[in-house]
């Protein structure tokens, strides 16, 4: 092992604002935190080595898809990438596209996304339960520093609580998802300081210290490691001091026009960001909310302004022109997605990649959005933590809860036995 000392899975680098509070910058998987062959933590010889911790990743986009160019024809290991899907082709190999699910307990948009995350009825106020990543959390996350992150990008909604938020603690209890690249930044990184609130200085000026020191007894493999985590920090700092002065602030429901906010900005920080917590262990069970439950987001990165995603979904629908202008919306979704795989596939974990190690569950509130269908819906579930079976398309019959149960239980090990309508496990995914 290129390192002269063992470290713990679970070190930060530390130090104190101006303002006295404690900042601290998590650590990046180094190859020190491992035994030799890179398959558990490392441990003293009379302590069993524990095996590398896996992430869980429920990841949502609002208002459904276009089915004719999102679902792919085929299924098995050959399937053809459709369009929507073509961001994900160089990730064919770590991802299993599942079609044929049901959402059984909600119709509409409030319903279904009870139902989804859930897995029971809207409640008239919110989701009718806990939502499955905070079923998990309860489970594997009392260990971290976060037992889970929730996290966004795009505002734009309706204005709900069911339409704001994916993520529920409890019946009528909501997680609100983080938006603000600013706030995450802080969250994740220590104590405000005036200078970072401007972001005029670094908060890697306070951990400097110990980051010298801590450095100076690491192999030399781990010494780069740890100097591109740091300029990862840095780089996503300084995108944060780029942003136009409103980026810092939340956004209700927009005027008729619509807001012209460079989400694709915005939602590249926040994985980041998502991506910066996984790897440093801070959590291992996240949500990540691209836009809302009934997404009113506009699209001028894409040249689509006249009309928010919710109106595009029933207006001109039956065209090829509405078709189209679905399926470049769709198909930034999936970018997006295809931008934190990236992410985690980049960086070194033991033997493998924090890719390996997670398990991302792609879904949104309903199969074909004009119809607000809620039957024979799609997921992808990526990465290999738990052995799952990748690079395939698999037309299952059975519901969102199956598959939460399935992914829960054997690839997380979260141990949950039961969930609102599943009623079986799948054996095609692991």
């Amino acid at each position: 092992m290129a390192s002269n000392m063992e470290v713990s899975r679970r070190s930060f680098l530390r130090g104190v604002s101006l303002g006295g509070a404690a900042v601290r910058i998590g650590l990046p998987p180094l190859a020190a935190m491992f035994n030799s062959s890179g398959t558990a933590y490392a441990a003293k010889s009379s302590v069993a080595a524990k095996p590398v911790e896996s992430r869980f990743v429920l990841w949502f986009n609002g208002n459904g898809i276009v089915e004719n160019y999102w679902v792919p024809r085929e299924t098995g290991a050959n399937y053809g990438i459709t369009p929507c899907l073509k961001p994900l082709e160089p990730f064919k190999s770590d991802i299993h596209v599942i079609s044929g699910l049901d959402n059984p307990n909600g119709k509409g948009h409030h319903g279904a996304m009870s139902s989804l995350m859930s897995g029971e009825a809207f409640t008239g106020r919110g989701a009718g339960g806990p939502s499955i990543d905070q079923v998990i959390a309860q489970k594997i996350g009392n260990e971290s520093r976060f037992r889970s992150l929730q996290i966004g990008a795009c505002q734009e909604s309706f204005g709900e609580s069911i339409q704001r938020n994916m993520s529920w603690a409890e019946r009528d209890r909501p997680l609100p998802p983080e938006m603000i690249p600013h706030r995450l930044f802080d969250r994740l990184f220590g104590g405000k300081d005036l200078g970072w609130i401007d972001r005029k200085k670094s908060v890697l000026d306070r951990v400097r210290d110990d980051a010298s020191s801590f450095k100076s007894q690491l192999g030399s493999e781990d010494k780069s490691r740890l100097d591109e985590y740091l300029t990862s920090v840095r780089s996503v700092e300084r995108t944060i001091a780029s942003l136009p002065p409103e980026y810092a602030t939340e956004l209700e429901r927009p005027e008729e026009s619509g807001d012209m906010r460079d989400w694709p900005r915005i939602a590249k920080l926040q994985s980041d960001l998502l991506v910066h917590a996984l790897a440093s262990r801070q959590t291992r069970v996240a949500s990540y909310m691209l836009t809302k439950c009934q997404s009113l987001t506009r699209f001028p990165w894409l040249g689509h302004t006249t009309d928010q995603h919710h109106g595009y979904t029933h207006a001109g629908i039956a065209t090829p022109e509405g078709q189209r202008i679905l399926r470049d919306i769709n198909r930034w979704h999936v970018e997006e997605f295809a931008y934190v795989m990236a992410k985690l596939k980049s960086i070194p974990e033991g033997d493998g990649t924090l890719l390996d190690n997670t398990c991302l569950v792609y879904v949104h509130e309903h199969a074909e959005a004009n119809s607000h269908k809620t039957s024979g819906m799609t997921a992808i579930v990526a990465g290999h933590a738990g052995k799952m079976k990748m690079g395939m398309h698999s037309d299952i019959a059975g519901t969102m809860g199956d598959l939460y149960l399935t992914l829960a239980d054997e690839v997380m090990d979260a141990k949950i036995g039961k969930f609102p309508s599943a009623s079986q496990k799948f054996v095609d995914l692991v």
